[in-house]
């Protein structure tokens, strides 16, 4: 082979190799931006379960709260009972609508509910 062919040869294979070089950058560059794009939607991922995690642990402390207040109302006297059968009495008496008595009797409902939850506890 003569020099100018040799030349010739190596000046298409820099060519081809520069192009090749050129086309994995490019892929490189893709690859980096997806790496990128799944980090972030990682953080985003994990940073909505955080604050669902603290959402649940402040929702559970005003539960314990409510029913620590529950107990202690239901425990500490009869106050609540008396007071509904109170309530009942004058929805009785003064023929209150049948919405008031649903109401009521959802209450009564609530208080049984929570003295069961209170004495399984």
């Amino acid at each position: 082979m003569s020099k100018r062919s040799l030349s010739k040869r190596l000046c298409e294979t820099e060519t081809n190799m520069l192009a090749i070089i050129s086309r994995y950058k490019e892929e490189l560059n893709l690859a980096t931006a997806h790496e990128h794009k799944v980090a972030n939607e990682y953080a985003r991922v994990y940073a909505e379960k955080e604050a669902r995690g603290r959402v649940i642990d402040s929702l559970h402390q005003e539960a314990t709260m409510w029913m620590d207040q529950f107990t202690f109302t239901l425990n500490g006297s009869q106050e609540l009972p008396r007071l509904l059968a109170k309530a009942k009495a004058m929805a009785d008496a003064y023929s209150a609508p049948e919405e008031i008595h649903g109401l009521l009797s959802y209450c009564q409902h609530m208080i049984n509910l929570m003295a069961h939850i209170i004495r399984s506890r």
